[in-house]
């Protein structure tokens, strides 16, 4: 079994304890929109590949300012290297944008519901329009009312042989979700830094995914 990608979320401008994951995680997800404006600093400092994310509020962010200054920001990671670039699929001029993106880094177009997990088939439309506009990796990010909303979200992973995806569900209903995603498929899942550093509800630690994919391992 290859090692299940961690993606660990960065929420403020602590670089020790970014450090001390290193060498447990694959990548890095900056929340511009949780570090606030002291994040380039934050992602110049990286020593793993790292995406860059500017999340609406109505995404789960908490990004204040204007749609356009917010977009304006999120691009302008690449101009520091930035890996891979996070835009919501609800982004206006969205196809314009991933053109721009995909001249100098990889797209990772996203979807979030913040009340609910969608049907299998609208969460499958979902993902058919995310690889429509061009996106490298495509995104479903759900909430679980109920256990069962988990396991859609990775049956969706399923649905899609050959595509990078990535899906869970958040909240504690949604937390083997999280834990499973890589190993169905999943691109990588994303981990909180250390307890208290959680970027979304049922976010598990760094830490604690690696235990438990050693386990798994062994």
């Amino acid at each position: 079994m290859k090692r299940p990608k961690i993606c660990a979320s960065i929420v403020n401008n602590d670089l020790e304890a970014i450090r001390c994951v290193a060498s447990m995680v694959d990548l890095y997800e900056v929340r511009i929109d949780l570090i606030g404006p002291e994040w380039k600093a934050t992602a110049s400092q990286l020593t793993r590949p790292w995406i860059a994310c500017n999340r609406k509020s109505d995404e789960g962010g908490a990004w204040q300012g204007g749609e356009e200054e917010r977009v304006a920001e999120l691009l302008s990671a690449l101009e520091l290297g930035v890996g891979i670039i996070d835009i919501e699929l609800s982004t206006e001029n969205l196809k314009d944008i991933v053109a721009r993106i995909k001249r100098a880094a990889q797209c990772l177009v996203s979807f979030h519901d913040l009340k609910i997990t969608p049907s299998l088939n609208e969460m499958k439309a979902l993902v058919r329009r995310q690889l429509a506009v061009g996106a490298d990796i495509a995104k479903v990010v759900t909430t679980a009312q109920k256990f069962d909303d988990g396991i859609s979200t990775l049956q969706l992973i399923q649905e899609f042989p050959g595509e990078r995806i990535v899906s869970f569900a958040m909240g504690p209903l949604g937390a083997v979700s999280r834990l499973l995603c890589p190993l169905v498929g999943g691109e990588f899942i994303y981990a909180a830094i250390a307890p208290g550093r959680e970027a979304a509800s049922g976010q598990l630690t760094v830490s604690e995914l690696r235990k438990i994919y050693r386990m798994i391992k062994e």
